[in-house]
């Protein structure tokens, strides 16, 4: 984890508007990935303009051990997923678009979560300008899709464009009035899946975990360890990812 404190120092002719000033608690203009602790001095010139832009970074970092016994999480630092993880929190935000924004972000962590995950196969092929060495996903090992009803299909609908080979099983889960404990009505998982597989389960919200802790043992009571199985979510609370941790370690 990563802190920094920024100084600017900027000159301007008076002619040219200069930024305004912010209040100091309102959220940072800039977040600097740690590189030098060194000031650094960009300049801009023009035929009619020049402007001196300094900028010191203080930056600690702190190192944190990641152990064998904790869930890893991660939350990809893309513009465009915190664009439409915006987009899904705004209450004003109409129907039609709240459906298209969970569509887009399920497609961008999509990509972000199969980064580095999938099986490939490499080979030649004759391209334009001669024989070219290449890598494809390996189609002999689909990747299973596991959408919760009935949220989760919004946020995997895109799978199919992102992914080149996929297999979708529906998983149907409620929560019982009475036990307030979840209860499976549809189970379209394979009986066991093969060997080497590689799982995506979504569900949009974690709220308490009960329902995603319930369809993980699931998925491993079908053949599956911990490593093989990815979960998908748009937005989770601190008490669903303590429960997968505590559940799922590792």
């Amino acid at each position: 984890m990563a802190s920094c404190r920024l100084h600017f120092s900027l000159r301007c002719p008076s002619q040219t508007p200069c930024l305004s000033s912010r209040n100091p608690s309102s959220p940072p203009l800039l977040n600097l990935i740690p590189s030098s602790s060194n000031p650094q001095k960009v300049s801009y010139s023009g035929t009619r303009r020049r402007r001196l832009l300094t900028v010191k970074a203080h930056m600690t970092t702190q190192e944190k051990a990641v152990t064998g016994d904790r869930m890893l999480v991660f939350v990809p630092p893309h513009p465009l997923i915190k664009h439409w993880v915006s987009v899904l929190r705004n209450e004003q935000t109409p129907c039609p678009i709240f459906k298209n924004a969970m569509a887009e972000l399920g497609r961008l962590l999509i990509y972000e979560a199969s980064r580095d995950w999938l099986p490939t196969v490499t080979g030649e092929i004759q391209s334009p300008m001669g024989v070219a060495s290449v890598e494809f996903i390996d189609p002999r090992e689909p990747v299973a899709v596991v959408p919760i009803l009935r949220a989760g299909l919004a946020l995997m609908e895109h799978a199919s464009s992102v992914l080149p080979a996929t297999k979708t099983y529906h998983l149907g889960m409620a929560r019982d009035e009475e036990t307030l404990l979840p209860t499976v009505y549809l189970n379209k998982l394979p009986a066991k899946f093969p060997e080497g597989s590689r799982v995506f389960l979504f569900d949009p919200m974690l709220a308490t975990g009960g329902t995603i802790v319930a369809a993980v043992d699931l998925l491993k009571e079908h053949g599956l360890a911990n490593k093989q199985i990815k979960v998908i979510s748009a937005v989770a609370a601190p008490p669903a990812l303590q429960k997968l941790s505590e559940k799922f370690p590792g």
